[in-house]
């Protein structure tokens, strides 16, 4: 008996929440990958999920079991990629996070294509606003925006986007258009996830945390409220370009714009990047690029 034994079934069924859809994923009967888990707990001495009719859960145990066991699979399938050809296909779980209104527009179409041309890989695709801790929560991917500050990732360019400042003309008719940076606080300002609002002066970046009446996490809603003349906002291109195009909001201090924001995919630091996570980065940039360009 290995000491490897009933790890990748307990992983795969934690992962799914159900012993069918795990043996269906490693190819085994459900009765084996039971047998296999059983065994485990049992050289463990410890229950690391609780079984109902109706559904899988993890104990406290389990949890951290869970993180450990991943960390060691990851282990085990960077050294195993790592003496096979560079061109070896994309299999086992690949798991990425990104903000939710990016991913649904622009991220989950280019990897449902990915994942079609590849039939041996799974996908778990977590949108969430929040930023995710890649190593300690078991990520293999992430996309993220700006300025990044984790040491413990590697980092690839994909594409970029723009911030723009906007309004409706409804707002701009009523409260009057701002001439420069130090007028905005005296404005209505719709707030979302982001907590300082960037641009350029002098030549310089800048920053302003904005406030008022008005909050939001979703950037959707955002551009909701700018809108309906509640006030001006600051989002990305892809969020506000058919308004300004329709004339639905206007461009306020255009030349106050700050640079681009590079898209990034992340990624933890092995010696040696996985063929899924490195073909994903290559396909999401290529698809991502094209939709810029």
């Amino acid at each position: 008996m290995s000491r490897w034994d009933g790890i990748d079934e307990f992983t795969a069924v934690a992962e799914q929440a159900s012993f069918s859809a795990a043996a269906k994923r490693l190819g085994l009967s459900t009765s084996a990958v039971s047998r296999e888990i059983a065994r485990l707990e049992d050289r463990l001495q410890t229950r690391l999920l609780n079984r109902t009719t109706r559904r899988v859960e993890l104990t406290d145990a389990g949890r951290d079991f869970l993180t450990r066991c991943r960390r060691l699979i990851d282990e085990r399938d960077e050294a195993l990629a790592a003496v096979q050809p560079d061109d070896s296909a994309p299999r086992g779980l690949l798991r990425m996070t990104c903000s939710v209104s990016y991913g649904e527009r622009f991220v989950a179409p280019a990897v449902n294509a990915f994942a079609r041309a590849h039939p041996e890989l799974s996908i778990e695709l977590d949108l969430d606003n929040r930023l995710r801790d890649l190593v300690g929560d078991g990520y293999d991917l992430a996309i993220r925006f700006g300025h990044l500050t984790d040491s413990r990732l590697i980092a690839r360019r994909l594409a970029s986007r723009r911030l723009i400042l906007c309004a409706a003309p409804d707002y701009l008719g009523r409260r009057g258009a701002p001439r420069d940076l130090s007028e905005l606080p005296a404005h209505d300002l719709l707030t979302g996830s982001s907590e300082h609002w960037r641009f350029t002066e002098a030549g310089r970046e800048v920053s302003l945390r904005p406030t008022g009446r008005w909050r939001c996490n979703s950037g959707a809603a955002v551009l909701d409220a700018a809108l309906q003349g509640l006030g001006l906002c600051q989002l990305p291109d892809f969020y506000v370009s058919e308004a300004l195009a329709t004339g639905a909001l206007i461009r306020v201090l255009p030349d106050h714009r700050p640079p681009d924001e590079g898209v990034w995919a992340v990624h933890p630091h092995p010696r040696h990047v996985p063929p899924k996570v490195r073909l994903m980065v290559d396909h999401l940039r290529d698809s991502l690029s094209a939709l810029a360009a």
